[in-house]
């Protein structure tokens, strides 16, 4: 198999099964609501777009580097990296997960698990994806998608963030995001 064939192989694996897994969350006490989650939701549609130009025709000024097989192959497994550490935080969170910045009946603080180790770990992972496959295409397309895609994330979870913190024990939340950093485990 080729790595770019293994590539997509993983991103629809990973997108299919989280649409399927999306039934799998209690509904929602309070929402934020759309207007709220426009901007970033617009951000995001734009860099996915972005992000999803092909890159198997660029050559000249898009077409940044090359990757060898090894090298790609490396891609594929921080991609597989990405999305197993997407897995764990939605297992782990269960039912509280929601696609939108919500609020479920027995919300609280989750501190343990993948969010001991950022507090979005399912956007970390995400991210981790993006850029692995953006490395792997080594496209001005690639590069410039994960930027805005990391915007539109960025956006989100301090959306979410503010909300949890008025929505939920604000010294809390305070305590653990003091604690624990947002994206990027470590720093």
């Amino acid at each position: 198999m080729h790595p770019g064939f293994a590539i997509i192989l993983l991103w629809a694996f990973f997108v299919l099964t989280w649409l399927v897994a999306a039934w799998w969350s209690d509904p929602a006490d309070k929402k934020i609501g759309f207007r709220a989650e426009l901007p970033y939701r617009l951000v995001l549609l734009i860099g996915g777009i972005i992000f999803a130009v092909p890159a198997r025709s660029y050559h000249g000024p898009l077409r940044l580097w090359h990757v060898t097989l090894s090298e790609a192959w490396i891609c594929v497994a921080l991609i597989m990296l990405g999305f197993a550490f997407c897995w764990w935080a939605r297992i782990h969170i269960g039912p509280l997960w929601s696609g939108s910045v919500t609020r479920k009946g027995d919300h609280a603080v989750i501190d343990t698990g993948p969010y001991a180790f950022v507090r979005h770990p399912i956007y970390a992972g995400i991210l981790l994806a993006v850029f692995a496959t953006s490395a792997a295409k080594g496209t001005i397309w690639g590069i410039g998608g994960a930027l805005i895609i990391t915007i539109g994330l960025w956006l989100k979870a301090r959306l979410e963030e503010g909300w949890l913190r008025r929505e939920l024990d604000p010294g809390a939340y305070d305590a653990y995001s003091r604690r624990v950093p947002m994206l990027v485990p470590w720093c």
